[in-house]
C-alpha cells in the first residue's frame, strides 16, 4: 500500500451476495472499487455476526488492491495474528473493544499488517490523541456500529474535522463507514475523510449478472466526494 489522501471507495461486502463472495468482489474492483471492506462482527461486541478469518482467506485471491478488514469484536488480540494471515492489507480495532488498544495497535503492525483505529458515534477524537504516531488509518463510525443501512449520524462530521487537526502532516487515513453516499460523501470528504466506506449504496441495484449499477454507484460517491475534496 502506497498512502495518499486522494478520495478512496471501499465497498462493503456485508451489502454483497453472501453466496458469491468471490465474484462480488471481483464485481466491485472492476467496476471501479479501490479497497474491499470486510465487516467483521461477533455477536458480543455488536449484535451482529458475520464473517471469520476463513471467508478472509477465501475471498483473498479475488482481491487484487486493498483488503481492508474491521474487527467489530471482543476481544480482539486473540484474532489478529489469523486475520494477518488471512490477507488483510488492513485491520481495524475499536478504541472502546480493549482496555490495552495501544497493545493491540502493536500488534496489528508486528504481524505485518496496517494499523487501523476506529471509534464508535459517542467516542471522542481526544481518545486516540496519544496513538496517533501508531496508527495507519482512524476510522470514523457514522452509524451505530452493528448493522448495515442506518441513517449518517451528521454530529461525526465535526469529529472528523477534529481528527485532521490533530492528525496534521502525519500519513493517516481518515475512514468513514456508515451511511455513506452521494448526500453524505461530500460532508465528510470536505471534512477531510479520504476513504469512504459504503453497503447499500454501492451494491443497490446491480449483481454479479449485472455489475454495471455498482460502477454507476461507484461513480456517483466518488464524483460527490471529489468535487469538494482538499
Amino acid at each position: 500500500m502506497t498512502f495518499d489522501r486522494s478520495i478512496k471507495i471501499a465497498p462493503s461486502i456485508l451489502s454483497a451476495d453472501f453466496a458469491n463472495f468471490g465474484a462480488e468482489c471481483e464485481a466491485i474492483e472492476t467496476q471501479g472499487a479501490d479497497w474491499v471492506h470486510v465487516d467483521v462482527m461477533d455477536g458480543h461486541f455488536v449484535p451482529n455476526i458475520t464473517f471469520g478469518p476463513a471467508t478472509c482467506a477465501a475471498i483473498r485471491p479475488h482481491i487484487k488492491g486493498v483488503m481492508d478488514v474491521h474487527l467489530m469484536i471482543a476481544p480482539v488480540d486473540p484474532y489478529i495474528e489469523a486475520f494477518a494471515q488471512a490477507g488483510a492489507d488492513v485491520i481495524t480495532a475499536h478504541v472502546e473493544a480493549t482496555p490495552h488498544i495501544h497493545r493491540t495497535m502493536q500488534a496489528i503492525r508486528a504481524n505485518g499488517a496496517k494499523a487501523g483505529i476506529a471509534l464508535n458515534p459517542a467516542t471522542p477524537a481526544s481518545s486516540i490523541e496519544y496513538l496517533l504516531d501508531m496508527v495507519d488509518l482512524v476510522c470514523v463510525m457514522t452509524v451505530n456500529p452493528g448493522f448495515g443501512g442506518q441513517k449518517f449520524i451528521h454530529s461525526q462530521v465535526d469529529k472528523v474535522r477534529q481528527l485532521r487537526a490533530m492528525i496534521g502532516d502525519r500519513p493517516i487515513h481518515i475512514e468513514i463507514d456508515g451511511g455513506v453516499d452521494p448526500t453524505t460523501a461530500p460532508l465528510v470528504a470536505n471534512a477531510g475523510a479520504d476513504v469512504l466506506v459504503a453497503g447499500s449504496a454501492v451494491f443497490r441495484g446491480g449483481s454479479v449478472s449485472n455489475p454495471g449499477p455498482y460502477g454507476d454507484n461507484i461513480r456517483n460517491i466518488r464524483t460527490a466526494a471529489v468535487s469538494v475534496e482538499t
